[in-house]
Formats: C-alpha cells, sequence, structure tokens
C-alpha cells in the first residue's frame, strides 16, 4: 500500500503541481505508468539497502548460539524485497491492461533486465551487513545515501531531459541503465542494449565476489564486536 500512497503523491506534485510531462501526450495515466515502473525498481534497491546494515544486528542469536550460515541473511532480505516487486508489477501490469491493453512482449525480457541490479544488490548487502556491525551509524548515512540516490537517477524525469553533458555520469548510479531498460521493455516495446546489459552483469557479478569475499573475511569478529 505505500508505494501505491506514494506514487499518488508524487503523481500530483509531478502533475498537477509542477505540470510535468514525460512525452509529448501529456497523458496523466501515461506518466504514472512511467513514473510506476522506476519506483518498483528503486523501491526494490532501497528496500534491501536500508535493511541490510542491521541484519546482523538484529540476528545476534544466529551469531552466538548457532552454527549459522550468515551469508543467507542478506539472500532472504533480497528474495523478500524480490517478492514485493513481483507483487508491485502485478499492480503495475493491472492499471496497464485497465488504461491501455495488452503489453509488449518485449517485457518478457524484464526478469532479464533486473539479474544484474539483483546480484549487484547483493553484493551491496553483504558489505553493509558487515559494516553495520562495526559501525553503528551506517544505517543512518545509508538513509541518506539512498535518498540522494533516488533524484540523481532518472526515476523522476527522463534521462533525456538532461543536458548531454551530463548523462554519462548518471551511469554511475547502479540503478540508471536497469531504470532505462525496465522502462523501454515494459513500456516502449525496445529490447535492451545487450552490449551495456552485459557491461553492467559483469560489474555486478565483480561487486557481488567482492561484496562476498569481504562478509566472509569480516564475520570472524562480529561474536566479539556483538
Amino acid at each position: 500500500m505505500n508505494p501505491l500512497l506514494m506514487l499518488g503523491v508524487y503523481t500530483f506534485v509531478f502533475t498537477v503541481v509542477f505540470k510535468a510531462q514525460w512525452t509529448q501526450s501529456g497523458m496523466r495515466s501515461e506518466f504514472v505508468m512511467i513514473l510506476y515502473a522506476g519506483l518498483i525498481v528503486f523501491n526494490f534497491f532501497a528496500e534491501c539497502v536500508n535493511r541490510a546494515p542491521s541484519l546482523i544486528i538484529t540476528n545476534v542469536n544466529y551469531v552466538k548460539k548457532v552454527v549459522f550460515p550468515l551469508e543467507i541473511l542478506p539472500i532472504v532480505t533480497l528474495g523478500a524485497a524480490a517478492f514485493q516487486l513481483a507483487v508491485n508489477l502485478a499492480v503495475w501490469l493491472a492499471f496497464y491492461i485497465v488504461w491501455f491493453g495488452i503489453p509488449s512482449p518485449t517485457i518478457l525480457c524484464l526478469p532479464v533486465v533486473l539479474l544484474p541490479l539483483f546480484t549487484m544488490t547483493l553484493g551491496i548487502c553483504w558489505v553493509l551487513a558487515s559494516l553495520g556491525v562495526y559501525l553503528r551509524d551506517v544505517s543512518q548515512i545509508i538513509g541518506i545515501a539512498v535518498t540522494v540516490l533516488m533524484y540523481l537517477s532518472p526515476v523522476f524525469y527522463p534521462l533525456s531531459s538532461l543536458p548531454a553533458e551530463f548523462r554519462p555520469f548518471m551511469f554511475l548510479s547502479p540503478l540508471t541503465l536497469v531504470v532505462e531498460q525496465a522502462r523501454g521493455v515494459m513500456l516502449w516495446s525496445t529490447i535492451p542494449d545487450w552490449s551495456a546489459w552485459w557491461g553492467y552483469l559483469i560489474v555486478s557479478l565483480l561487486v557481488a565476489s567482492l561484496g562476498f569475499a569481504w562478509f566472509r573475511h569480516t564475520k570472524r569478529g562480529f561474536s566479539d564486536v556483538l
């Protein structure tokens, strides 16, 4: 319910207050679908990253009393966020069918488009879960960073609206490529740029590998700190 509530607030602010238009048609229903698609991707990432720093702290018993593979905790968080993402996609699809009819077959590419984001998010969660044990202020910092990242990614505006010289820097955000490609397959019947997708996947696998290695190395001291 919260994502739908926020969608309503954002839609009102951007379409009524600021008179924002994403396409030349100016249709509010189209704006809602475009905005919702971006928020679905962002909310998945934000849910995982915001919860990661407290994963070990809130599950101390697994650290001290039970032989438990702590590496699973970020995976469980990822799975819960993925379920919520699936629910939001179902809601998006229902609205789309009511307003516009059956979506393009390119929407079937969406799981592939999201795969690198899932991989990178897991790697980031492993790092943050570990840091949250040793640095208790990480949660507050991450909360601010995620909010900043939301506005530095094309969630509320099209990438094409930025001056050309700034667009390459937007791809430093882990969300930019996924948001753009997700909207492409969901709304505009475009096939993903596979060269960019492969590049992002390679980076994501590297982040996940390093994050896993970092977690395995640092978890040896969890019981001493907690």
